[in-house]
């Protein structure tokens, strides 16, 4: 099976990023800040895209929460092409946490538990990190199937792209909040047959995807 390379973005920042845990709240748009980061990052991978893996970027994807769509639009739209809407790339079911404020959250006996042993913590009524992360590799194996050899973009969110990440590196999910995943940076993952080759974390630039130096 030809290789497959995705770039995974980050929706760009929004009133509440840093702030509170928005989860899958509906109405939350991108900031003005974070409308201009959309539009520098589909800028960048509009520049490079000639020169993904020998591809230009077929698809591009996106969770169906509004800030995700948003920052999707921009790249979607430099690149001719629509912006396709995929459930399994939404944002973590947060349950009675969503919309509370992160320091509130911080004070919580669990805080302690979702940093250090995400494995085994299921938010209250919602989903579980395991769960999200099960969720989301099976929609990037999805999209692998149907995009063999092409390069496709992908909109998510922080914690979900956090766990791709780090499956594809082979490192534990209670390990994965090592990883950070700023408001619209873009990591890149070549699927090949034997194994993923992550080629970029968290970059603002430098998204050719080459495996030279």
């Amino acid at each position: 099976m030809a290789a497959t390379l995705i770039l995974f973005v980050r929706h760009g920042k929004t009133p509440t990023t840093g702030s509170k845990l928005p989860g899958r709240a509906p109405n939350l748009y991108l900031s003005e800040e974070g409308i201009l980061q959309a539009e520098i990052i589909a800028k960048e991978i509009k520049k490079s895209s000639k020169s993904f893996i020998g591809k230009k970027v077929s698809a591009v994807y996106a969770s169906p929460m509004e800030r995700t769509q948003q920052t999707a639009k921009p790249i979607a739209t430099s690149l001719k092409l629509r912006v396709r809407t995929l459930q399994g790339l939404n944002e973590c079911d947060f349950g009675d946490w969503t919309g509370r404020k992160l320091r509130d959250l911080s004070k919580l006996k669990s805080w302690s538990v979702v940093q250090k042993h995400p494995s085994k913590f299921r938010f209250p009524n919602g989903e579980s990190f395991s769960e999200m992360q099960e969720r989301m590799l099976k929609t990037v194996n999805k999209i692998i199937d149907r995009h063999a050899g092409e390069t496709v973009v992908c909109v998510s969110h922080a914690d979900p792209i956090k766990a791709v990440l780090a499956s594809a590196i082979g490192t534990p999910l209670d390990l994965f909040q090592r990883i950070v995943i700023g408001p619209c940076s873009v990591s890149s993952v070549l699927y090949t047959k034997e194994r993923p080759l992550v080629l970029a974390l968290n970059s603002n630039g430098n998204l050719d995807g080459s495996l030279g130096s």
